[in-house]
């Protein structure tokens, strides 16, 4: 068996095409033009590198792009009092506070003083419990995005076992509930989990977020699995620097049924759902129509 592969760029690219579509309507019909502000605290040189992307694809879709550069030295009180401006800022309808932050800066107080309704990372604790308690919340890109892709190959989910693994508050607890909403059998594994390979064994959907390069091996995975791969790791090999994900890509994909690769995979997901909560938080705030197919 050889795994279909999982053209994250391709998905991202349409994702992209059909918020540029509802962005261009939304400007004709209503005058309204989607904002997303970017706060980036220091020089982070990944940091730099991601924001700068972000920035890009948010001006390609039609949307503003509000970036705020700070010093890596700026007080927590002049960041919150820049959160303050933005979230009282009509023309913004998405904030994004770009981590990590210098270890001075809480992350958590900062995070949480995001108004919830512009919380387009899906970070803030409103929006937590919001989606643990299956309403309308803000959720997190790179699970949404992982969503996105297992509806679009499997249909619907119901019925399904599925693992996660790795129970961060940004992909692994997120997910879950995702999955959960769709009506899995979920089991989040992690490394206290007894027996870890043979919990991946029986599951028919398997997410990896576990920050661990090449972890899972083929010998992990049902035959027939469809093995949604979050990590992003660079390791050495052969001399260079490569990025592997966090499932040994060769043996797995020899088992599973499909297998999204790293890179491309879930990576170019990310900014396209944070481009779809940056739509869908500014329809919300406007009293229009949610766009179809964009949010969980």
């Amino acid at each position: 068996m050889s795994a279909q592969v999982i053209d994250g760029k391709a998905f991202a690219a349409g994702i992209r095409d059909k918020v540029a579509a509802h962005v261009a309507r939304l400007t004709a019909d209503h005058g309204i033009t989607p904002g997303l502000a970017v706060v980036l605290v220091g020089e982070d040189p990944a940091s730099q590198v991601y924001v700068r992307s972000k920035g890009k694809q948010t001006v390609e879709v039609g949307m503003n792009s509000y970036e705020h550069k700070l010093d890596a030295a700026t007080s927590e009180a002049d960041l919150l009092a820049l959160i303050a401006r933005l979230n009282a800022d009509p023309a913004v309808h998405g904030i994004l506070v770009q981590l990590p932050l210098p270890k001075h800066l809480d992350a958590d107080l900062v995070i949480n003083a995001i108004d919830p309704a512009k919380d387009v990372d899906g970070f803030h604790i409103s929006n937590v419990g919001l989606l643990g308690t299956g309403q309308k919340a803000m959720v997190p890109c790179t699970p949404l995005g992982s969503l996105m892709m297992l509806r679009d190959h499997l249909g619907s989910l119901s019925g399904l076992d599925a693992v996660v693994i790795g129970r961060s508050n940004i992909v692994g607890k997120p997910m879950a509930q995702l999955l959960l909403g769709d009506s899995c059998t979920v089991t989040i594994a992690h490394s206290r989990t007894k027996d870890l390979p043979a919990v991946v064994r029986r599951a028919d959907i398997v997410v990896a977020a576990v920050g661990r390069p090449e972890m899972v091996t083929g010998d992990w995975i049902r035959p027939g699995a469809t093995v949604i791969d979050v990590g992003i790791n660079r390791i050495e090999r052969d001399g260079k620097t490569v990025l592997v994900g966090d499932c040994h890509y060769d043996s797995c994909a020899a088992v599973a049924g499909a297998i999204t690769p790293v890179p491309g995979g879930v990576g170019p997901m990310t900014i396209a759902c944070l481009l779809a909560n940056t739509l869908t938080a500014c329809c919300r705030a406007n009293g229009l129509a949610e766009p179809e197919g964009l949010t969980a």
